[in-house]
């Protein structure tokens, strides 16, 4: 490993790495999108999965799991496709009740000591109950304003490029460059010591939940804005994707161990994956296994990293 790249910026440029690589491909094969309009429809359905990504890695970053955040982002686009078209008041009612949910869902695993894996696995049939009682059918409408914010044309690059840098400095500097951040990592790390030196793990994993509650909040509504219209199964492959993305980005389940920037990288690049198997002509249904593999080989990378840098 040459001297000016340690072992750890390696594994930091991997999530990079390899979202370029995906696009190179993505341009070799078809070379108009590599333009304004080709990029804007690539990237365009990366917004609500970075938002749901960053949603999940606040919950990994305290080593808990949520296995309810695609249910959840599922519930808040059919509040917006109903509630809060015809009656805003009450629509905005119930998603910051959700928002509250989350958080009373972190203090109950806090309080009784419960498997936070269990919790939101039985939350997501909760979220999803929901969902269908708000809309049973596929249907409704997104505001207005949702839509047009969504398909904004700024200058230079498409939204969600815009969209996808500012939320990952602005995670950079809540999680590496702030005084909770520090307390944040060190809740993952060791519980333990955070408690001793006077700090609350019931008001940090509340504030937490509540924090992803309101990530997933704004990854429920973009969607709604790109797709117009709610379902109460829109979102549910966005569980297991903002896991991968997050482990992708170069987080571990455990010890407080998170990346914003790698977390919006990973998000962006299974985004991508789903084009660039289309572009090699892989039939639809080898395409979820084969973006499996590149997550695989991808963290096998890592783990090679990871076990050169312990054997150098």
């Amino acid at each position: 490993m040459p001297r000016f790249l340690s072992w750890s910026a390696a594994e930091r440029l991997l999530p990079a790495l390899t979202l370029a690589a995906l696009l190179a491909g993505i341009f070799h094969q078809q070379p108009r999108a590599m333009s304004y309009f080709g990029l804007d429809l690539l990237l365009n359905l990366s917004i609500p999965i970075i938002f749901a990504t960053l949603a999940q890695m606040m919950i990994i970053a305290i080593n808990d799991l949520d296995l309810s955040i695609g249910a959840f982002v599922s519930l808040v686009a059919c509040i917006g496709s109903t509630l809060l078209t015809t009656e805003p008041v009450l629509g905005v009612l119930a998603l910051l009740a959700g928002i509250a949910a989350y958080g009373l869902v972190g203090a109950l695993v806090e309080w009784r000591r419960l498997p936070s894996i269990v919790v939101t696995l039985g939350l997501s049939f909760v979220w999803l109950g929901l969902a269908v009682i708000v809309l049973p059918t596929p249907g409704g409408r997104a505001p207005a304003v949702l839509s047009t914010l969504v398909r904004v044309k700024p200058p230079f690059a498409p939204l969600p490029v815009y969209v996808a840098a500012v939320v990952a400095l602005l995670g950079w500097l809540a999680v590496s460059r702030s005084s909770m951040g520090v307390v944040l990592r060190g809740a993952g790390g060791n519980p333990r010591s955070v408690a001793r030196a006077g700090w609350s793990m019931l008001a940090i994993r509340v504030s937490v939940y509540a924090t992803a509650g309101v990530l997933g909040t704004l990854a429920g509504l973009s969607l709604l804005g790109l797709t117009t219209s709610g379902d109460a199964n829109i979102a549910s492959r966005y569980t297991l994707v903002s896991i991968a993305s997050v482990i992708l980005g170069g987080a571990s389940f455990t010890g407080g161990r998170v990346f914003p920037v790698g977390a919006v990288l990973g998000a962006m690049t299974l985004t991508l994956a789903a084009s660039f198997l289309t572009f090699m002509r892989i039939s639809p249904d080898w395409q979820i296994g084969a973006q499996g593999f590149i997550l695989i080989a991808v963290l096998a990378l890592r783990a090679l990293l990871t076990r050169w840098k312990e054997t150098s």
